[in-house]
């Protein structure tokens, strides 16, 4: 294989001709040919059994042109990037210039490529003060989660119903006086003031003793998902058997003991702070890091290939596509939903493409200029916790270079990251500034 690159007259753009020898050209027909025999029923043979020659008299000798190129090409195409250090970030144009049996395959691939990035300051950034401290009312509140997961339901017979009761209803619902379908239900528990129903529903229910029978009239909201029903009024009927409110745990020892491996409530306290004080930790150096990189981007030069941000945006739609299919949703129906088209929802993420392509520049920058590097002992320790993750051998990814060249990205940036936020510096107070200022005027 041969290959010429040079330059186009778009920034950031080459254009490689690319030469396959013949040979390798006629290997890819034949291997074709092999793959695809199966397939053809030409008179006087049996179907599969006709020799490449006959094949190709019949149905014309490009038959196989295309299988081959796509088969060989891709590779060819990777060994010629490889060779010549093209770091290429958009899909290659492809023109064929000569694919005859007998003669070298020659092509071109216009690609685009990684832009350069001039940097501004990275050292010594300013940024805002960020600080999140635990207060006593995080750890109540923690708390009180947890006396809500192990609160228990107690029946209730000597009263009417209250918000944060749990009802046993049976309902049936009509409009216009016609029952409508999925209007009705038997012993439903409905929480009282949890919204699950139609606005209006449950504060009518409220009040209800058990036994009682009960017409409850509301309104359907106009945006309701069944257009039948949307902005009619509805009457249900509905009859109240049981009643059962909830009964929280006493916060002490005791409870402590049956929700944690504590002994005692105090335990169990320092327990969440130290919890939410790590919480805190990771997101202030998160939001820090994402400060730091944002001041850095608003003050690099780069111009970023239309192709760069198309696989990006592409990448990040195929990301929600996958969120999206975890919860049974497909991307023609969420499309639907939101009343746009592919092409609409793909410019909508267009901005947040480029800032994060930005991102991902500057700190490759940062690691150049700074020459971070990531030591095999950080890069066996991460693959040994993959390996874990995943229940593989940690061999196993070890000898996979892909995942190898991932991890030492990962690591890297990690550590790029945190230089950035150790050289960083917080912003003095506004207000401190303002009191001097007003301290000064009054003297």
């Amino acid at each position: 294989m041969e290959c010429k690159v040079e330059k186009t007259q778009n920034a950031n753009e080459v254009k490689l001709e690319i030469t396959i020898e013949a040979e390798k050209f006629e290997n890819a027909i034949k291997k074709v040919y092999f793959q695809s025999a199966k397939y053809f029923n030409i008179p006087g043979f049996r179907k599969g059994k006709a020799p490449q020659n006959i094949v190709e008299r019949y149905y014309g000798k490009e038959i196989f042109y295309e299988d081959a190129f796509n088969d060989l090409v891709p590779e060819e195409y990777e060994k010629a990037l490889n060779e010549n250090k093209i770091d290429a970030v958009s899909r290659p144009q492809i023109d064929i210039i000569t694919m005859e049996k007998g003669q070298d395959l020659v092509f071109t691939a216009t690609v685009q490529t990684k832009p350069e990035v001039e940097l501004g300051k990275y050292k010594g950034i300013e940024i805002e003060k960020i600080e999140y401290n635990v207060k006593d009312e995080d750890i109540e509140n923690e708390l009180k989660d947890m006396q809500e997961k192990n609160a228990r339901l107690v029946t209730v017979d000597d009263r009417a119903a209250e918000n944060g009761d749990t009802a046993k209803i049976d309902f049936e619902g009509f409009v216009d006086g016609t029952a409508f379908d999925g209007g009705k239900g038997e012993n439903y528990d409905l929480v009282l003031g949890s919204h699950s129903f139609i606005e209006g529903f449950e504060d009518q229910v409220v009040g209800m003793k058990i036994d009682e029978e009960k017409e409850i009239n509301v309104t359907f909201p106009k945006e309701y998902f069944s257009k039948e029903l949307a902005g009619k009024d509805a009457t249900f009927k509905v009859k109240l058997h049981e009643l059962k409110k909830k009964e929280l745990p006493e916060l002490d020892d005791e409870f402590a003991k049956d929700v944690s491996e504590f002994d005692t409530l105090k335990e169990l306290k320092d327990s969440i702070k130290e919890k939410l004080e790590k919480q805190n930790k990771d997101r202030e150096k998160y939001e820090k890091q994402n400060a730091v990189v944002k001041a850095i981007v608003d003050t690099m030069k780069v111009d970023i290939p239309s192709g760069m941000i198309e696989m990006e945006t592409e990448n990040m739609m195929k990301d929600m596509e996958n969120r999206m299919s975890y919860q049974g949703l497909k991307m023609e129906q969420y499309l639907k939903m939101m009343n746009k088209t592919e092409a609409e929802f793909k410019k909508e993420y267009e901005p947040q493409a480029i800032e994060a392509i930005k991102s991902r520049l500057a700190i490759e920058e940062v690691i150049k200029a700074e020459k971070i590097e990531a030591t095999e002992e950080e890069i066996k320790a991460k693959i040994e916790e993959m390996a874990k993750s995943y229940g593989k051998e940690a061999k196993e990814l070890e000898e996979n270079e892909n995942i190898k060249n991932y991890i030492k990205q990962g690591i890297e940036s990690e550590k790029a990251m945190d230089f950035l936020v150790e050289n960083s510096k917080a912003k003095k107070s506004t207000a401190k500034k303002e009191e001097k200022t007003e301290t000064k005027k009054a003297e």
